[in-house]
């Protein structure tokens, strides 16, 4: 029955938020320091960037390493393990053939006793971790040189920065693009190879610009060195942001968040409380006039409302229409004085007797329809008087009894249809 390697581990991302570094104690410990792997992971889009990642999360993780209680002999054999798998790296090609006694190092080593001996640059910065860099994205460098006017040059500068960077940690590189799939199967396997020793036998790869591969072990100065033949327009040591700067577009666009602190609620109500008494204890809080605020136009109460435009209700249904008596075609002197009469109904009450109050509800209206007719047949018997006295005909008092009736019974018809 064929056999199947199951490999699983736990996978901790800190997605380049420095915020979250703090993380790092519950990932890397005394107990899980001898099992633990480190990548760190850039990206080709902003490579004026790369070098400045590169060395901030690597002294976040010093400083985290520093603060671990490990002993200092379990550290010194964390970091000679380290020398030794970089010493010990094996060489692979298509046409080597490696058996027991002898191993073709990247060093030639002859014996075990040059083992802890390292060349110019290596492991410097030895931490006792397998460190892989990989840098992602490669497939935009086809951008950057049309947009941005890259050369070949340029890349070989980038790369050159970060092969001296891997020396110091003995990191292994990847140039990788998961949209032109290169190098990710690749580092699947180099991974598996360093955590659970599974066999690896691909060279490194240094042909193609955007698909670069160097096996920690393999890379050193010398090798480093061919890079400098294709750097015309610059030095290998050169400020890497003097030549790898960033766009003017990129520059406007960095927005820096703005830390926001709480203010404490109780400092908060109090200053609160001090705004609405009006007072100016509160440095650099203006005090609220709050007369301005009794006195706006959109809140008036008194007697000057209706200047704003806005006229009450109440003042427009006691406002009277006067009727011109004196223009063409308008209503005859008795339509007036009606008018007049139905007006004065609406101030006094309605079938009180004389010499009550007038200021009695206008209720009675609909209460007392035997007042209401007696009182309109008064004010019907004074416009019969007024006008029989006006043109000197005498009536009878027949005559006006029935015409007072007549004109009670058209009132009181108007009444009821009203």
């Amino acid at each position: 029955m064929e056999r199947v390697d199951h490999t699983r581990l736990g996978a901790w991302i800190l997605d380049g938020d420095i915020s979250l570094s703090f993380l790092l104690k519950f990932v890397l410990s005394e107990e899980t320091y001898s099992d633990t792997t480190i990548m760190f992971i850039v990206s080709m889009t902003t490579p004026w960037n790369i070098l400045d990642q590169l060395q901030t999360w690597a002294a976040i993780l010093q400083d985290h390493i520093d603060k671990l209680k490990i002993s200092s002999h379990d550290l010194e054999e964390y970091r000679n393990k380290c020398i030794r798998k970089y010493n010990e790296y094996v060489e692979q090609g298509d046409d080597a053939e490696i058996d027991s006694n002898f191993k073709r190092t990247s060093r030639n080593l002859e014996d075990d006793q040059d083992m802890l001996q390292l060349g110019e640059g290596i492991l410097t910065r030895n931490i006792g971790l397998d460190v892989v860099v990989v840098v992602t994205k490669t497939d935009y460098m086809v951008t950057l040189e049309k947009d941005h006017d890259y050369r070949d040059e340029h890349f070989d500068f980038i790369q050159q920065w970060i092969r001296k960077f891997c020396l110091q940690y003995g990191a292994a590189l990847f140039y990788t693009s998961a949209k032109e799939d290169k190098n990710c199967d690749l580092l699947y396997k180099y991974l598996t190879h360093r955590i659970y020793g599974l066999p690896f036998q691909a060279p490194a790869l240094i042909v193609e610009k955007d698909a670069v591969f160097i096996p920690s072990g393999w890379d050193n100065m010398k090798k480093i060195s061919i890079l400098y033949e294709n750097l015309v327009s610059m030095k290998p040591d050169d400020y890497y942001r003097n030549i790898i700067s960033p766009p003017a577009s990129a520059r406007k666009n960095v927005v820096r968040e703005v830390e926001i602190t709480a203010e404490d609620e109780q400092t908060f109500l109090q200053r609160q409380y001090e705004l609405l008494q009006g007072t100016n204890n509160v440095s650099g809080v203006p005090k609220i006039d709050t007369t301005q605020i009794r006195s706006s136009p959109g809140v008036q109460k008194t007697g000057d409302r209706r200047l704003s435009n806005s006229p009450s209700i109440q003042t427009q249904l006691s406002s009277t229409k006067k009727m011109d008596t004196n223009k063409p075609g308008s209503a005859n002197p008795n339509e007036g004085v009606l008018a007049n009469f139905f007006n004065s109904l609406l101030h006094k009450k309605i079938g009180s007797p004389r010499g009550a109050n007038d200021s009695s509800s206008l209720s009675n209206l609909s209460t007392s329809p035997s007042s209401l007719r007696t009182d309109a047949v008064a004010e019907l018997d004074k416009l019969a008087a007024r006008k029989s006295f006006n043109t000197s005909t005498p009536l009878s008092t027949k005559d006006s009894s029935s015409t007072s009736k007549t004109q009670s019974q058209d009132l009181q018809n108007s009444f009821s249809e009203c």
